[in-house]
């Protein structure tokens, strides 16, 4: 007869219908990162680069490539977050003496406010609760302000805001500064390490952005500052033609700096620029920014962009003046035990 299914039957159907509704609600697990290689993540990160390309124009295939690498030497601390054994998102962190730093996270094609928040809320406990931590940092660029925000603030984190601001480079902005006197402008050099340190501590001393990065605190903390912008590819790949220091020709010292990295083949970001407190309010800052675009003009850069945090005006009202719009916000989080 159609249409009418025998007893036996229509249990068996009732029972494979349950089944596969258990397997559709299945939670997605979250696992140590560690139990995991290359080739189980690379899709993810493909896809993680593309984005990096699309918001920000960066060539994330670098960092990408590096984050694989340490995952098969199974030494990355982190999670991922499994369903049915497709990895589709995954956190990790790295240790910094007594500090903890979130470095990433990302999640394929889910809401950043399910997956993604559990993934930062078992990063966030673990760090909190290992011991010798008494301060953890997290900047998570790809994601928009407030997006990762309800993980971190539940935790007791401290949010700022910061801006991702960019400059297009056609047609050539035009920059009014003042011509360089009493002062020389230089090329970036190995010998600058120790006094660029020097001008990044005393630069940042009670300034909001110490409370986001504590390495701005100390000579030593500065010094790994400048060693990971330079010698890594955290923030791209370091720029030496376009990046400057500024030295007061009277004292022979460096008084300022500007460091640029090249984060795509035609675009550069502006990694650190600062000047020692006393020089501030002659228009030095802006000196060093066009030196930094002329040259990149040069060498043919299509944009530049930059990073800020949104309650440091004077620095944000500088940008705007040379022509930076901000393109992104994103925030920083801190937590000290």
């Amino acid at each position: 007869m159609t249409g009418i299914v025998p007893l036996r039957e229509a249990k068996s159907a009732a029972a494979v219908k349950r089944v596969r509704n258990v397997v559709a609600l299945a939670p997605v697990e979250i696992i140590d990162l560690r139990h995991f290689g290359a080739n189980e993540l690379r899709p993810l990160l493909m896809e993680e680069a593309r984005l990096w390309s699309e918001r920000m124009n960066w060539d994330y295939q670098g960092s990408a490539e590096m984050i694989l690498r340490y995952l098969d030497s199974k030494i990355l601390p982190g999670y991922a977050a499994a369903d049915g054994g497709r990895v589709v998102g995954y956190s990790f962190f790295v240790y910094e003496g007594s500090k903890g730093v979130v470095g990433d996270m990302f999640t394929a094609g889910r809401s950043e406010n399910s997956l993604g928040e559990r993934l930062l809320s078992h990063v966030a406990e673990t760090l909190q609760h290992s011991p010798g931590i008494r301060r953890i940092e997290a900047q998570l660029l790809l994601h928009d302000s407030g997006g990762t925000a309800a993980p971190f603030v539940r935790r007791g984190f401290r949010r700022f805001p910061r801006l991702f601001m960019t400059l297009p480079l056609h047609p050539a902005p035009k920059i009014h500064a003042m011509e360089p006197r009493g002062f020389t402008l230089r090329p970036w050099s190995e010998q600058d390490f120790q006094p660029a340190a020097n001008v990044i501590m005393q630069a940042y001393a009670g300034h909001v952005d110490s409370e986001i990065n504590d390495q701005y605190r100390s000579i030593a903390g500065s010094l790994r500052f400048l060693n990971n912008i330079v010698r890594f590819p955290g923030c791209g790949t370091f720029d030496i033609a376009s990046s400057l220091t500024l030295v007061s020709n009277q004292t022979r010292a460096v008084v300022g700096l500007l460091l640029c990295s090249r984060v795509r083949e035609d675009v550069g970001h502006v990694t650190q620029v600062c000047l020692l407190p006393e020089y501030r309010g002659q228009g030095l800052s802006r000196l060093m920014m066009r030196a930094c675009l002329q040259n990149l003009l040069a060498r043919g850069f299509s944009e530049l962009s930059l990073t800020v945090t949104q309650a440091n005006r004077n620095a944000v009202q500088l940008y705007e003046h040379i022509g930076f719009s901000t393109r992104r916000i994103f925030d920083a989080f801190v937590w000290e035990g």
